[in-house]
């Protein structure tokens, strides 16, 4: 037995515990109970489901659609759409990348703007709930352990276009 497989025996160990707690996040975090309740402390009127896009548009934008599509895990021509209502709403404009004039990409307006802000407010009061009782420590540690998660997730996949500038 090679010497690293032994020093990453501790992975193989704890992987399936680190697989399950992944799998609970995620199904928690999109759950569209989440969105609909974050939307009602915030008090905005609009379908659930556009509500990750409009906050991915705000932390991320501007933003392409093919883009934002593979970051959310939705088809582009569904996020069209949504963006397209987004737009209605008053909440998103596009506007042409100067990078590259065939991409139009989403922006966040300044209605769009105040509306992530409600949601910020209402995710921080969430927040603060779920890590009361966490130290300042451990909380720093989750922060940068994740961050050191995404960055080692998007070296893996450097080709990706959905993980494009995902830590910038």
């Amino acid at each position: 037995m090679s010497t690293k497989r032994v020093q990453n025996a501790h992975i193989s160990t704890h992987l399936p515990k680190l697989m399950r707690a992944f799998i609970d996040i995620t199904a928690v975090m999109n759950g569209p109970e989440r969105d609909e309740a974050m939307l009602k402390a915030t008090g905005l009127s609009m379908e659930r489901a556009l509500c990750p896009i409009l906050v991915l548009v705000g932390q991320l934008g501007p933003i392409g659609i093919v883009e934002l599509a593979g970051k959310i895990g939705r088809d582009y021509s569904t996020v069209s759409r949504q963006v397209a209502r987004l737009e209605e709403l008053g909440l998103l404009s596009r506007q042409v990348s100067p990078a590259d004039k065939r991409i139009r990409e989403a922006i966040v307006t300044s209605r769009g703007n105040a509306a992530t802000q409600a949601i910020d407010a209402a995710r921080l009061e969430v927040a603060e709930q779920l890590f009361g009782d966490w130290t300042t420590t451990e909380f720093e540690d989750l922060v940068r352990l994740t961050g050191k998660l995404a960055s080692n997730l998007i070296k893996a996949h450097p080709n990706d276009p959905s993980r494009k500038g995902a830590l910038s």
